[in-house]
Formats: structure tokens, C-alpha cells, sequence
């Protein structure tokens, strides 16, 4: 007699969370600048330094690397770096101006620390994700 095993259907998987999100305040300035450009993307990512540990950083490129991710949002499309992923997801971006400064806020989840100056956080990678 010859068994069979079952054929199990693909595991459903449970819904991604949204990578980054943008608010109408930056959404606007987001497509402000890029309007003023006329071509390219706003890269955001982060790097290590400051007293913290790490720092947020956005770059203007002309072309998205094929690691990259690519987040749209409020019909704006941003390029995530690949190495930023796990530092930034569920991160709300937003802009915001006050009578001493006008700049892009990152508010993380995964933000455990930052340092006084505003300049350098901890953040620490999100593993199951």
C-alpha cells in the first residue's frame, strides 16, 4: 500500500507593517524639494555616529540601487537603504518647523535613547519582523 503525504497549502503570512510613513507635513516637503530637483528620490537611512550611537540621514539620488527599498506614501515615493530596514521600520517621518529650526523628525519605535543634542540616537534592529 503506498502512502501519501498531504500536500500542505503555503502558510498564510501575516500582514507586513508599512516600512516608513510620512505625514502631510512631510509629504509636502518631500515633494516640494523633489519638485525642485525634477528628477531623482529622497534616500533615507542611518549611519553610526554621534554620542548615541547612530544618526538618521536623507541624501538626494538620482536612481534607486536594487537593494533598496522603495516606500510610497501620501503619493510620495521615498528609496529606504537596505541596511536601514531593521533600524527604521515602523518609523513615522514627519516635518517640522519652529522658530529655530525647519527639519525632517524621525519618530521610531525602535528608538531606545537619544543624546541631548537631538543629533544621535540608540535604536536597537527589529529582529521579527
Amino acid at each position: 500500500m503506498e502512502t501519501t503525504s498531504p500536500i500542505s497549502a503555503p502558510r498564510k503570512r501575516r500582514p507586513r507593517p508599512q516600512l516608513v510613513s510620512l505625514t502631510e507635513a512631510a509629504a509636502a516637503r518631500v515633494r516640494e524639494i523633489l519638485s525642485e530637483r525634477e528628477q531623482g528620490y529622497l534616500r533615507v537611512g542611518v549611519k553610526n555616529g554621534g554620542c548615541a550611537g547612530m544618526e538618521y540621514v536623507m541624501d538626494y539620488v538620482a536612481d534607486i540601487s536594487p537593494m533598496d527599498e522603495v516606500v510610497t506614501d501620501k503619493d510620495v515615493t521615498i528609496v529606504v537603504d537596505a541596511k536601514a530596514v531593521l533600524f527604521i521600520l515602523g518609523s513615522v517621518v514627519d516635518y517640522e518647523t519652529t522658530i529655530l529650526h525647519s527639519k525632517f523628525v524621525f519618530r521610531n519605535p525602535n528608538q531606545t535613547d537619544a543624546c541631548g543634542c537631538g543629533e544621535s540616537v540608540t535604536i536597537v534592529p527589529v529582529v521579527d519582523a
